[in-house]
């Protein structure tokens, strides 16, 4: 077995474990009443009251819509990040290359945050972010 895949592998073990003992805690001490209440729907912890077929305001998925943007915009700046870091070891050539290479990307994801910018810019001329 190589040395690289034993801390793999012990985190994994100490994982599992780790989740096995807590579900068995939950369900050995666990409370087991079942009474009207806590059989009956909730929406959110509050009472159902409405139609579950009722429309939304506009504004609840244009708020949500705008969340997932910028909240997906982070999924791509990370591995951007990650690759960014300087290379150590590396002959001369490839490194001359990386660079290049490096230069490309930075000015791909600076496009990209001017675009996640300018829909910034659109959502807050618009109102979305207003607070009624």
């Amino acid at each position: 077995m190589q040395p690289a895949i034993l801390p793999i592998l012990l985190f994994v073990a100490a994982s599992t474990g780790l989740g096995i003992v807590l579900l068995s805690v939950g369900w050995v001490f666990g409370p087991r009443r079942n009474t009207a209440v806590k059989e009956m729907p909730y929406e959110s912890g509050m009472d159902p009251i409405h139609d579950a077929r009722r429309r939304f305001d506009i504004r609840f998925h244009i708020v949500a819509i705008a969340f997932l943007l910028f909240d997906v915009e982070l999924l791509f700046l990370y591995p951007w990040a990650v690759a960014n870091r300087h290379p150590e070891g590396i002959a001369q050539a490839v490194t001359d290359k990386l660079v290049d290479d490096r230069m490309l990307v930075f000015g791909e994801v600076m496009v990209f945050i001017a675009l996640l910018a300018a829909g910034l810019v659109y959502i807050w001329r618009k109102g979305v972010l207003r607070w009624r």
